[in-house]
């Protein structure tokens, strides 16, 4: 019987850990994801962006995956749009 309480004892604990490391640690990635998501979804064209690499530029062209910036005049750059880190002044 002891051995039996020893182990319920460890699933508990188990039980908790896993508890613990899912409201730590991979709910608020998946909350950061969606948001990051969210963001990715309202790009629009005018939009002032910066890139996951620094670069800073003008969202001056949109296809389905792929974005073109205006960095300086006469200066366009093609990227991913999972590159976009964030949007600024919207």
């Amino acid at each position: 019987m002891g051995n039996l309480q020893g182990m319920s004892g460890t699933i508990i604990y188990f039980g908790l850990f896993i508890a613990i490391l899912y409201f730590v640690m991979i709910r608020p990635q998946q909350k950061q994801q969606k948001k990051r998501q969210q963001m990715l979804d309202s790009l629009s064209v005018n939009d002032k962006v910066v890139t996951v690499g620094g670069i800073h530029g003008k969202l001056i062209k949109m296809d389905d995956d792929v974005i073109t910036l205006q960095v300086a005049d006469k200066v366009e750059l093609k990227f991913d749009k999972k590159s976009v880190a964030y949007v600024i002044d919207k």
